[in-house]
């Protein structure tokens, strides 16, 4: 038998198919990752490019921004040319973009890097889900391999916090960004190996540009608001003008997408209530998680005085309880009782762990006041994230199940961004306040991040209450009378 036969039989086989979701997700976990690896190194960033403490969001929101706006293109662009190709061109840029990100020795390359970083990572995390389901005919099977999916999406996040930390204090903040480079190359070559191409339907199904670009400037314009809004104030012309920017931004997005022959999302997805309530739910979802990672990272080594590899740690319980909760409790509620019941309860945990977080105080001891919210924030967080995937992909198409991935992730990544943003002005301006009142730097610091999580606490209990009002009477996807309603129906049933 040639290599190419063999080759050819192992795609085609059981293990060869569970051979390549490693590949996925590898992919999928160095984009996680990505997202927060840079949670640890803040402090050091902040210091060696002089950063100020709001703008010291763009480290974080300048990656989110592309990654979020982009899916959806990206998932489009997947649709057309082809889902291994684009998986592969994403995986090369986000590889390339890393090493500008590790050179980088000023604060604009840095981020000029970030936002390509970005560019990369939406072409590769927006197909994973689409080649999973292509992957995986057999509703069984596709459980399984969504359950591992999830939990690699999950655990990203504390995983990069862990690597942040060695990294940074064992070698320099440029590694967090080094790093990315040979596993970049080597999830290339198994995915050339690995992962049959799918053709897609060509250019002549059509690509929109003009979506593309106003999916990305609207929330990368309100970003900017956000952030800005600590130095220049919420009520400035400045403020007010940007964010009336970005609104017409998104304004002219939808009206394009309505008029558009081959939109970029057609709005009849978004027209089912449950697909557009799932997608709003990532949404306040990501905002939630944000300042969990970005104002706790930050409160674990200035007010607590942890380092870089003891604060990847503290996270430790955040991610264990995610992965456990994933493998043995979520798929066991998504069986008996679908996707739409857990959602709210998982909200409210994480919104309890919030309020636990904002009493930590200045000098606060890991293990009564931190640990016990990282627990609740885990439990709450795999609650939310896999029924929120199963009910926001059962209604796609194989047409279009790229695009339905990208607009999965596209409303989560955004609520990040925006959250990562508002916990980050808001800190900065009751910091500043302390500051100006003649309050010591770690008090004042310590200040920030309260009201930042108490802020913040709003999106999971507005996400709560929206879903115990618009998933209701919604049982399992086999409810739903679409196309792929079959699919779905058996994924929940197994």
């Amino acid at each position: 038998m040639t290599n190419n036969a063999r080759l050819a039989a192992l795609k085609s086989s059981r293990r060869g198919r569970w051979l390549a979701l490693v590949v996925l997700c590898l992919g999928q976990l160095v984009i996680v990752v990505d997202g927060t690896v840079v949670n640890v190194a803040l402090p050091i960033i902040e210091r060696e490019l002089h950063f100020t403490q709001a703008s010291l969001a763009w480290v974080v929101n300048a990656y989110l921004v592309t990654f979020g706006g982009l899916l959806l293109l990206a998932g489009r662009l997947g649709d057309l040319f082809g889902r291994r190709r684009i998986f592969l061109f994403g995986l090369g840029l986000f590889s390339a973009s890393s090493a500008a990100c590790g050179f980088a020795e000023s604060r604009e390359l840095l981020i000029g890097a970030r936002f390509v970083q970005g560019v990369g990572a939406a072409c590769c995390s927006s197909m994973v889900l689409g080649i999973l389901v292509t992957l995986f005919p057999a509703p069984r099977e596709r459980g399984r391999a969504m359950i591992v999916y999830a939990l690699v999406a999950n655990i990203g996040g504390s995983i990069g916090l862990l690597v942040g930390g060695a990294l940074t204090q064992y070698l320099s903040w440029h590694w967090i960004f080094f790093i990315n480079v040979p596993i970049g190359v080597v999830g290339g070559a198994l995915a050339l190996a690995l992962l049959d191409e799918h053709p897609g339907i060509g250019i002549h199904g059509g690509v929109d540009w003009v979506g593309g670009l106003l999916v990305v400037a609207a929330p990368t314009l309100a970003t900017w608001a956000i952030v800005n809004a600590s130095a220049i104030g919420w009520g400035s012309t400045r403020t007010v003008g940007s964010f009336l920017g970005a609104a017409a931004l998104g304004a002219l997005f939808l009206l394009n997408e309505a008029k558009v022959r081959r939109p970029l999302i057609p709005l009849r997805l978004l027209a089912t209530r449950r697909l557009g309530v799932a997608n709003l739910a990532r949404f306040f979802h990501g905002f939630a998680m944000s300042p969990v990672f970005f104002c706790g990272a930050l409160y674990l080594q200035h007010v607590l005085g942890y380092s870089a590899i003891r604060t990847g740690l503290g996270y430790f319980p955040l991610n264990l309880m995610i992965g456990l909760c994933s493998l043995l409790l979520v798929s066991r509620i998504l069986r008996r009782f679908g996707p739409s019941r857990p959602i709210a309860p998982g909200f409210c945990l994480v919104a309890a762990g919030l309020l636990l977080l904002a009493r930590a105080p200045l000098g606060g001891n890991y293990f009564t006041d931190v640990m016990p919210a990282f627990l609740l924030v885990g439990l709450g967080a795999s609650l939310v994230f896999l029924p929120t995937v199963t009910i926001a992909m059962a209604g796609a198409g194989s047409n279009e199940s790229g695009l339905a991935s990208g607009l999965t992730n596209v409303t989560l990544q955004i609520g990040i961004a925006f959250g990562t943003a508002v916990a980050a002005s808001i800190s900065s301006i009751e910091t500043n306040r302390r500051l100006a009142a003649g309050a010591p730097l770690r008090l004042a610091l310590t200040a920030g991040y309260h009201l930042a999580f108490v802020v913040t606490t709003a999106a999971p209990l507005l996400a709560a209450g929206l879903c115990l009002v618009a998933l209701r009477g919604f049982g399992p996807p086999a409810a739903v009378p679409d196309p792929a309603a079959g699919r779905a129906r058996a994924l929940v049933a197994e």
